[in-house]
């Protein structure tokens, strides 16, 4: 399937897309709200800014994805492959990444706020400035990761590998 053609059936009402593959795909700014792509190829494809608000990316292969200002908010991202990819600024509000692999992923000042992040494969990922309020991590990997100035308010974790598995079981302060 080409790229006008998935973009016809998405605005036509169809949002099923699984298992598609778009390898390389420039899909900037373009909104896929609501969209199935689960076990989808969008390796390499750059989707910075576009909308993909509570969509299904279940075991889906972004690997060096550009998805900066990305809108992800309330998507389902299980076993989603974002190794290497670049989620700066992106918004993963309420989001589900459990057993993700963001293994070297850009997260700089993203939204992880209220984020379920259950063993999920963070080592030497950046967080600087990322914003984990509220965000439920168990379980996960977050050695070598970068997490100055990250905050971390009420983050709540059990059984992790990082920096925080010292630390009381609701975190109230931020890295600086």
């Amino acid at each position: 399937m080409d790229i006008q053609q998935f973009l016809h059936e998405y605005n036509q009402g169809d949002r099923n897309f699984s298992g598609l593959h778009l390898h390389s795909v420039d899909l900037r700014g373009v909104n896929l709200s609501g969209i199935d792509l689960s076990g989808a190829d969008l390796s390499q494809a750059d989707l910075s800014g576009a909308d993909l608000s509570r969509a299904n990316l279940e075991r889906a292969n972004l690997t060096d994805a550009d998805l900066t200002g990305v809108d992800l908010s309330g998507a389902n991202l299980k076993h989603i492959n974002l190794i290497g990819a670049d989620l700066s600024r992106a918004s993963l509000i309420g989001a589900d990444l459990s057993y993700a692999d963001l293994r070297t992923a850009e997260l700089e000042q993203s939204d992880l706020r209220g984020a379920i992040l259950r063993e999920v494969a963070l080592s030497g990922a950046n967080l600087t400035h990322a914003n984990l309020i509220s965000a439920w991590v168990e379980n996960t990997d977050l050695q070598e990761a970068e997490l100055g100035g990250a905050n971390l308010h009420l983050v709540r974790h059990r059984g992790m590998d990082s920096p925080l598995a010292d630390s009381s079981r609701w975190i109230s302060w931020g890295l600086h």
